[in-house]
């Protein structure tokens, strides 16, 4: 069973690295994100990557991201386009994954994000990006870090 979960974290961590590039691309091009997914499929191997995982994330992102960018900006130091753009991509997955992605645990989408971060964004924006989700993770996994409501 442990190498199941082994597996199944493997792919998600490349359907992970694969969305950040398209939300990137998305942000960045403005392009339907269908078009981006069939590109990416024949562009990639995807034949270690959680497809249905990279799918939803993706999407999900895209189709919410007016409502996630509204969540994000309090927790911003900066206007939200002051932000790099493959800063604003991991931000915007890692918001999506703690606030519908339950299923996953709010450390594993930090530790995530602050990956990301460190292969994708500039020098020390892992360190920006692990704070503000950690802010969020109070706010929508309040419960999984221990608080309680007084």
């Amino acid at each position: 069973m442990a190498k199941n979960i082994n597996t199944l974290s493997a792919q998600r961590h490349k359907a992970r690295h694969y969305a950040v590039q398209a939300l990137y691309q998305w942000h960045m091009n403005e392009a339907a994100v269908s078009d981006i997914e069939a590109e990416f499929r024949v562009d990639y191997d995807f034949s270690h990557v959680d497809l249905e995982y990279f799918q939803a994330i993706l999407r999900g992102v895209v189709n919410t991201y007016g409502a996630l960018d509204a969540y994000l900006e309090p927790l911003l130091d900066r206007k939200l386009d002051d932000l790099d753009a493959v800063e604003l991509a991991i931000l915007r997955l890692g918001l999506y994954e703690l606030k519908e992605r339950i299923d996953v645990p709010f450390k594993v989408v930090i530790n995530e994000a602050v990956s990301l971060a460190k292969k994708f964004g500039a020098t020390d924006s892992h360190k920006y990006v692990n704070g503000v989700l950690d802010k969020a993770a109070r706010s929508f996994r309040g419960l999984e870090l221990g608080l309680t409501a007084e």
